[in-house]
This record gives structure tokens, C-alpha cells and sequence, in this order.
């Protein structure tokens, strides 16, 4: 793992000396055996700062696609995702969701650390959204435990849209393992799912002290883009009507 040799031993230091990350709780991340920590995502920067404050390597699912670009440039991408902690999901599977369930799963029976975003997308406006249930149904398939945290900060020094916003400390700080064992067997149950799922974000929202919002994360992004637009458009009404006001013969 090339990449992953370089950014602990060159990256690493360098954002750690530059951004000084904090973290909380880094003594409930397990030294040895499958883990699933679920995380807020804020920025595309999470799953750079979350893995430099624990010594464990965290392993997170990413498009095929990453990883089979032809060439020179694909060579480099698919050592970049690779050393970064990315493999690709599984596309024997019959959909994406279920390629990267399978992924995780796989990489959990061989005793590794994974990382997952329970909201499926990163908050474009910092608040914290209802999670997929995909995280629950990985938790109780594989009996491993899940340890809620939440990432500080990282959407001020990356935020939506930008490359970089400003100089902050990002932080993580990380809750203490979830055991469901208690439902075990009860993975294709819908509202045992959810209960699990709920509970889950639950805990990350008390790590983060982020507004919850009980809508998928993809259906506010949605409505607020909807909503923009209908008052761009009401704006331009209301500037045609002054235009017109000014205009109008008496």
C-alpha cells in the first residue's frame, strides 16, 4: 500500500503539524479485531482526519469505478484510493448498496476496522440527518460492535463545495461500543433495522452536538435546492413587477 505508506509517514505528520487534529475517546477503539466506526460526514475530509488520531487502519467502501479507470491516471487513482483505506464495492452484488454491505462484510470477517457514513452523503449544511438502515443490517449480520463518533470542524477547513474554507482544529471524538447482540437473527426485520439505526445516530448526535433532522440527507439536499429556486424565481417576479411598476403608463 504504497499510498497509505506515504501519507502516514509524509501526509500525515504534515496535517497533524499543520491542523493539530484532537480526539476524545480513542481508547474505546478496539486494538485488534473487526470494529464498525459510524460517523457524521461534514466533509470530503472525514476519512482523512478521522484515521490520523487512531493508529488502526480504516478501511472505507468507494465506487469500482476508482478503480478501474485504463492508464497512467487510472494506475495512480487506483493507488490513491487504495493507500487511502478504499476498496471497491462488490458489483456482483445486484445493486450498489448491496456490493458495498457485501464489501464491508467481507472485510469485517477478516478482523478489519470499517469505516461507514450512516447518513450516505456528507450534511451540506451541518445539520445531522435520519441514517440508512445499512449500517444496523452490517452490525447485526456480523456481530461486530459499532462505535458511534463524530467529526469536529472538518466542514470549516473543507467546507461543501470548497476545497478549503479556513484554518481550524478538526477533532473526533468517539463514543463508547454499541453491543446489539440482542438481536441477533433479526437482521431482515425493517423496524428492528431501524430501531438499531436510530439508536446509532442517536449517539453520534450526542458526540457531535449537531441538530438532528429526522429526513434523509439526500431529500433535504433536494428540498433546498428546490427551495432556492422557487425564491429566485419569486425574486425575479417581484423585480419584473417593480420594472413594470416604474414603467406603466398612468
Amino acid at each position: 500500500m504504497f499510498y497509505w505508506f506515504l501519507k502516514f509517514l509524509a501526509l500525515g505528520p504534515l496535517l497533524k503539524l499543520i491542523f493539530r487534529p484532537w480526539a476524545e475517546g480513542t481508547e474505546n477503539v478496539p486494538k485488534e479485531g473487526a470494529v464498525i466506526l459510524a460517523s457524521n460526514h461534514l466533509s470530503y475530509s472525514d476519512w482523512l482526519f478521522m484515521p490520523l488520531v487512531i493508529p488502526r487502519r480504516v478501511t472505507f467502501v468507494a465506487k469500482a469505478e476508482y478503480f478501474e479507470t485504463p492508464g497512467i491516471k487510472g494506475w495512480f487513482q487506483k493507488k490513491f484510493f487504495s493507500g487511502a483505506g478504499q476498496v471497491p464495492i462488490d458489483r456482483s452484488s445486484g445493486s450498489a448498496a448491496a456490493g458495498a454491505i457485501a464489501t464491508q462484510l467481507r472485510l469485517l470477517s477478516e478482523g478489519e476496522v470499517c469505516g461507514i457514513y450512516p447518513e450516505g452523503t456528507r450534511s451540506h449544511d451541518g445539520k445531522l440527518y435520519r441514517g440508512r438502515t445499512g449500517v444496523a443490517r452490517i452490525a447485526l449480520e456480523s456481530g461486530v460492535p459499532v462505535i458511534p463518533l463524530a467529526v469536529i470542524n472538518t466542514d470549516v477547513v473543507a467546507p461543501p463545495g470548497k476545497v478549503f474554507g479556513r484554518m481550524a482544529r478538526p477533532g473526533v471524538r468517539f463514543g463508547e461500543p454499541l453491543d446489539f447482540s440482542r438481536y441477533e437473527g433479526l437482521e431482515g426485520d425493517r423496524f428492528i433495522l431501524r430501531a438499531v439505526t436510530d439508536e446509532i445516530m442517536y449517539e453520534i448526535m450526542r458526540l457531535s452536538g449537531q441538530e438532528y433532522v429526522d429526513l434523509y440527507a439526500q431529500d433535504a439536499k433536494k428540498r433546498d435546492r428546490e427551495a432556492e429556486r422557487e425564491a429566485a424565481r419569486t425574486a425575479e417576479r417581484a423585480e419584473s413587477d417593480e420594472v413594470w411598476d416604474q414603467i406603466k403608463p398612468e
